[in-house]
């Protein structure tokens, strides 16, 4: 009783100033605070009748917090990240939490690619590579927002038009990302974009999750499964070597349930290359799925929550990352640290520094064509 209590009071208050909708879905557009410059942010929180709460800012694009229940009906946000916009707007090592990331997710080597004969430079931001956009990406820039609508879900679109050559890159690029909840927990992340100019672009979300609630000790006990038979090797230099190679008999193997510690302090030289210190993951993993949105890619659990995340995309691959930057220095939301393999992260993508590798599936976008890709990002608990 308590619990059913508790969640019409949550509707009851999420509807406050905001829309509801069909199936108990409601949405409300609240104020986030302003940037160092006095620049008014939005949030746009999305909430179903379960009382799953998704909140968006418009700072970015970026996804503020993800609220669900774990397996005694106990809710907690398993999303990392901050309260406040100047806290977003703030370097902190640049951890990029929750963040839409463009032009080009993950690493371009040297910062440096050509189209067609013309060479292209983006700023070097995790030497020697240019890294998620160059230091001024889609995660450092204001977004229009709107509510938007679907049959059976509540969501906010975002959208920002990139100048022709920011960042090194070329063409003017628009692009729209919608986030959708609906009834079954499913978040839906949907991203659209139109090139002025023949350009390379690869869009993700830099979500890091921690299944026991963000800022809850690491996620080394939490089980995943990879439904990817191969990964793509690095260098030291985090670049890969163009290599398609089979996780069989590697540490980088989740093809069977594996909690994500057992094998991430290997002898190994790639975990090495990822976290020289300790060892951690941060690769690029081929997905079996080849696109098919009815077919899980990535499936995580937490035994001690029973949170379950499953990971649904049209993309050919996703970089699962162990957060290896995080080492205690950062304080998030409510003031909690967020600790050295405190999270991980999914991001479904191309391939990295697919425009220096012809053999990687291209991620060039000409004038007249439209990109697309879509993830959904499933809760359940046991």
């Amino acid at each position: 009783m308590k619990n059913v209590l508790l969640l019409s009071s949550l509707s009851l208050a999420l509807l406050v100033g905001g829309t509801a909708h069909a199936a108990g879905l409601s949405s409300q557009k609240s104020s986030f605070g302003t940037l160092a410059d006095g620049t008014a942010i939005d949030k746009y929180t999305l909430s179903n009748s379960q009382g799953t709460q998704v909140s968006v800012i418009t700072y970015g694009a970026i996804l503020q917090s993800v609220i669900v229940a774990d397996k005694q009906g106990k809710f907690d946000d398993v999303l990392l990240g901050f309260d406040t916009a100047k806290e977003y707007e703030a370097k902190n090592n640049d951890p990029h939490f929750g963040a839409t990331i463009g032009r080009y997710a993950n690493r371009i080597a040297d910062g440096k690619f050509a189209v067609d004969g013309h060479a292209y430079s983006v700023p070097i931001n995790a030497a020697p590579n240019a890294m998620h956009g160059g230091p001024e990406g889609f995660d450092r820039h204001l977004w229009k927002a709107a509510p938007s609508h679907d049959k059976g879900a509540v969501g906010v679109t975002l959208s920002y038009v990139s100048a022709d050559g920011e960042m090194g890159f070329p063409g003017a690029l628009t692009t729209q990302v919608t986030y959708s909840l609906n009834e079954r927990n499913e978040l839906r992340i949907q991203f659209h974009a139109t090139t002025t100019k023949p350009t390379v672009l690869n869009l993700t979300n830099h979500g890091y999750y921690n299944l026991a609630g963000a800022g809850s000790g690491t996620i080394l006990d939490q089980v995943a499964t990879l439904h990817a038979s191969h990964f793509t090797p690095v260098s030291a230099k985090l670049i890969p070597t163009g290599e398609i190679a089979p996780v069989a008999g590697t540490p980088m193997d989740f093809l069977k349930p594996t909690p994500i510690g057992t094998h991430i302090k290997d002898d190994h030289p790639q975990l090495k290359f990822a976290e020289p210190k300790q060892g951690g993951f941060d690769f690029n993993y081929v997905l079996d799925t080849h696109g098919d949105l009815s077919k899980p890619a990535v499936d995580i659990h937490d035994p001690h929550s029973g949170r379950r995340l499953q990971l649904f995309t049209t993309q050919p691959a996703v970089q699962f990352y162990t957060s290896n930057s995080l080492d205690g220095s950062i304080s998030g939301k409510a003031g909690k640290v967020y600790q050295h393999w405190g999270a991980f992260a999914l991001e479904a993508e191309h391939y990295p520094d697919s425009p220096n590798q012809p053999a990687f599936p291209s991620t060039r976008l000409n004038p007249g064509q439209a990109f697309s890709q879509t993830t959904v990002m499933k809760f359940t608990h046991d």
